[in-house]
């Protein structure tokens, strides 16, 4: 690039400070994309445990709702929290039945956050009893 003015050592100095601008830009794009990428893994990570500890609440209640209509031996609350455990590693918060209704609320920690989910099974057509039974 040739400068058209009859200063050329002020035109050479214009050109000696724009060098290196385009390495500045490269490094912010790349910080900006690091950043977008850490968030975007962050997020779907949650997504991922949030999921799994529904998948566990919705196991630990259908093993509270069979142990408790006589299907399988034991306790409901018991088979709740061993279902959860076993599902995705969650830990029975609250397990309460109504009749033949259960219905349970699994925790998993996850960074520095506590997912929870809630879930509830019985036979169809049953509504609960009020007969509560609280871990």
């Amino acid at each position: 690039m040739r400068c058209r003015t009859r200063l050329g050592a002020l035109c050479a100095m214009r050109l000696a400070d724009e060098r290196g601008s385009g390495s500045l830009v490269a490094v912010a794009i790349a910080a900006s994309v690091m950043m977008l990428t850490t968030v975007f893994v962050t997020v779907a990570g949650a997504l991922a445990v949030r999921q799994s500890v529904e998948s566990a609440a919705d196991a630990a209640a259908l093993a509270a709702a069979d142990t408790v209509s006589g299907a399988v031996p034991g306790f409901p609350c018991d088979a709740a929290g061993t279902a959860a455990r076993l599902a995705s590693g969650a830990v029975l918060e609250t397990c309460r039945l109504d009749g033949l209704v259960a219905t349970v609320v699994v925790e998993r920690p996850w960074l520095s956050f506590s997912v929870r989910a809630a879930a509830r099974a019985g036979p169809p057509g049953v509504e609960g009893q009020s007969n509560s039974v609280s871990r």
